[in-house]
């Protein structure tokens, strides 16, 4: 079986198609569903942001495989066939190791070094496991990808390039200001309460802005989100939730307006913050995070508005300058694929390798009831002796080799050894596969948790 992905992100599509291929989560679990139900995948987990979704899998044939998870996609985006393929990109084995890796890194991210996809791999991971769609693969995979990415932001200093999202945008609608300078005792309106949201909550009250609205269609989200920005600290700000119904009000008195909800639809028109705008002295910010977009995109036409959206936020990013610890980031990913690559090769090998010891078991097992025969006269500690040594020396005859192609097996190029081992021995291909099932079966929904 091999790693295959299929994706579409903000490097390769504009962001009119983007927000048309968002998934709700109801949406990526069909998804995963029909991807495993699907003959090429028997693994399937699928990665999605506000700038990328990503479908991995563990296929057994590539171009049946790329076929069919370009068409799920597609199906369950509903954006046609013809028209998402320019925009897909395709990853096989060691590279879409590497892609995920550099990925978890902040490498592909919109701004480069940011921490949030960390928390969004893991999100991907956990649905995955909960469908149990992810099998040891892509539990191996994405383990291994949030390990790189703190390895990544604990050894460099991407981190000082690593802004999230939120204050990007913050800064874009700064407009060269301080962000803290230009905040400071604003009114603030945040709508949703979701972790981008939060974010957004969170990074508002940090730069100084005098209270913040929360907006939610689910009224106890918004109450907590305002009860932790009510505690105590030095980032504590005033803070209150509202029904969406009076959204219109809030959102004349708000200075600030970030906007980040799961809706399908415009969550704010023009027309609306028009409205609103006639009450207003004062100039408005507005900041649309959300995929697809909440906010209509035509309020940019509107004077006394400073909007910045996705695709703005994808413009500015392709101009900002590459932080000076790329480079290492970049070695670390390579490293850490190769290291992937060999413990995955090596793995491999491993059912192999039970197989020949159980093997051996047998036969020293029936050469031992044959010894009874020929000998009926050796007491128990005679027969014990004779076990014992028998066992020593098919232990001490398989040690060496057993081990040296384990070693072999993790080199590149090194999947041969395990077919050439079961050659030899004349292994049973269904006793290896009866071990890897087995070995699969005790490792199911690995790692939950330890990351």
């Amino acid at each position: 079986m091999s790693l295959l992905v299929v994706g579409v992100s903000h490097r390769s599509a504009p962001v009119s198609v983007l927000e048309r291929v968002s998934l709700p989560t109801d949406s990526q679990t069909e998804l995963l569903r029909d991807t495993l139900a699907a003959e090429p995948a028997t693994e399937a987990a699928v990665l999605a942001t506000c700038n990328r979704i990503e479908l991995y899998a563990d296929v057994d044939k590539f171009h049946a495989g790329v076929a069919e998870l370009s068409t799920l996609l597609a199906r369950h985006s509903g954006v046609g066939l013809d028209e998402l393929t320019p925009y897909l990109y395709v990853h096989y084995e060691d590279r879409a190791v590497h892609h995920l890796f550099s990925v978890a890194c902040g490498l592909d991210s919109m701004v480069v070094g940011e921490g949030q996809i960390l928390g969004q791999i893991k999100d991907a991971l956990a649905l995955g496991q909960d469908l149990h769609t992810a099998g040891r693969l892509l539990n191996d995979l994405f383990q291994q990808a949030l390990r790189v990415g703190k390895r990544a932001h604990s050894e460099t200093g991407i981190d000082h390039a690593g802004q999230s999202l939120v204050t990007f945008g913050l800064e874009q609608l700064a407009a060269g200001k301080a962000v803290e300078a230009w905040a400071k005792d604003s009114g603030a309106l945040v709508i949703g309460a979701g972790s981008m949201s939060s974010l957004a909550a969170a990074t508002l009250a940090r730069i100084g802005v005098k209270e913040i609205v929360v907006a939610n269609r689910t009224p106890a989200r918004a109450e907590r989100l305002v009860q932790i920005l009510g505690q105590p600290g030095p980032a504590r700000v005033a803070a209150r939730a509202v029904p969406m119904d009076d959204l219109g009000a809030e959102l004349a008195r708000a200075d600030i307006v970030v906007s980040c909800t799961g809706s399908t639809g415009l969550v704010l028109g023009a027309d609306a913050v028009e409205a609103a705008l006639r009450g207003r002295t004062a100039p408005q910010a507005l900041l649309d995070l959300a995929m697809p977009r909440d906010i209509d995109a035509a309020v940019h036409q509107l004077g006394g508005v400073r909007f910045v959206d996705i695709e703005s936020l994808a413009e500015a990013s392709a101009d900002a300058p590459m932080a000076a610890d790329v480079d290492q980031v970049r070695t670390i990913v390579s490293d850490e694929v190769a290291a992937f690559g060999a413990a995955q090769r090596a793995a491999h090998i491993t059912p192999t390798v039970v197989a020949l010891r159980a093997m051996a078991a047998e036969v020293v097992s029936s050469e031992i009831a044959r010894l009874d025969g020929r000998l009926p006269d050796l007491d128990d500690k005679q027969r014990a002796e004779v076990t014992r040594t028998v066992r020593r020396v098919v232990d001490k005859l398989l040690h060496a080799p057993t081990v040296r192609v384990k070693q072999l097996a993790g080199e590149p190029g090194g999947a041969g050894y395990a077919d050439a081992l079961r050659e030899l021995f004349d292994l049973d291909p269904q006793t290896v596969a009866a071990v890897s099932r087995a070995d699969l079966n005790d490792t199911d929904g690995v790692g939950r948790g330890r990351v």
